[in-house]
């Protein structure tokens, strides 16, 4: 058994690691698990699993935290995004620009990556499920002060990545791109993906956008993210009206 990686491409972390494993030629079986749209939305049958496939059974027997990513390398099981990407630039002795070896190149890798979950991250998703997952579940929109909010929250976050991380470098940590680039760029496409155009009127962020696609290469890049550029295909989907009446509070309630 080698390395496994269990993954959904609808997730940002797991396409983070989709892209580094893919981009730096390491071997690993893809395991597509499909949690959001199998578990909750019932897109697919038990019976329909290609052979690539991972039911989130699997997920949960190897994460105690029951979700994705996962690697399972042997008997070795690691959750959590960064963790293993971290894992991988590791063992697989990947390009040092990825992860410098230099050690305060490395750090201000650490500072974005620290600094991202807490700003990007806490504000790219929720447009996903504001224009798309909360109205499918609840069958209403929600207004559009809230997408507004939202939207005001990410503008200022991406003023701080201009202006205190990318500023006049080609890329987050230098002239190379970094995990720092990966990380980032694969949160930022949650709200292309919904429609909201980031880029747009941000020349300087569309420039760095177009470096970081051109590093990781477009083929690799655009399969990465064709799942989450066809997301509202979503909004046709027949959801169980059981399921609707118990998620639908509950969603709610997290974007109050």
């Amino acid at each position: 058994m080698g390395l496994e990686l269990y993954l959904d491409l609808l997730s940002q972390p797991c396409r983070a690691i989709y892209i580094f494993a893919k981009k730096n030629n390491i071997p690993f079986e893809f395991k597509d698990v499909e949690v959001f749209r199998d578990s909750i939305l019932g897109m697919k049958a038990p019976s329909e699993t290609s052979p690539g496939s991972a039911q989130p059974e699997q997920v949960r027997k190897m994460n105690v935290v029951r979700k994705v990513p996962v690697l399972r390398d042997e008997a070795f099981c690691l959750s959590e995004g960064i963790a293993i990407l971290l894992y991988l630039s590791r063992k697989y002795n990947t390009p040092d620009h990825w992860y410098p070896s230099d050690i305060q190149k490395r750090a201000k890798v650490d500072e974005y990556l620290s600094w991202h979950q807490t700003n990007i991250r806490s504000n790219a998703p929720k447009t996903m499920w504001i224009k798309v997952l909360i109205p499918l579940f609840t069958g209403q929109p929600l207004p559009s002060e809230k997408l507004q909010e939202v939207m005001e929250g990410l503008a200022t976050s991406l003023k701080q990545l201009e202006d205190v991380f990318l500023q006049d470098k080609p890329f987050l940590v230098g002239d190379q791109i970094s995990l720092a680039d990966l990380v980032a760029i694969v949160e930022l496409m949650q709200p292309i993906g919904v429609g909201c155009n980031i880029f747009e009127d941000r020349p300087t962020l569309a420039a760095w956008h177009k470096r970081v696609e051109e590093a990781i290469g477009k083929e690799i890049f655009v399969q990465a993210h064709e799942l989450i550029l066809n997301i509202q295909k979503l909004s046709t989907i027949r959801i169980n009206p059981q399921l609707k009446e118990q998620l639908g509070p509950v969603l709610l309630k997290i974007m109050k």
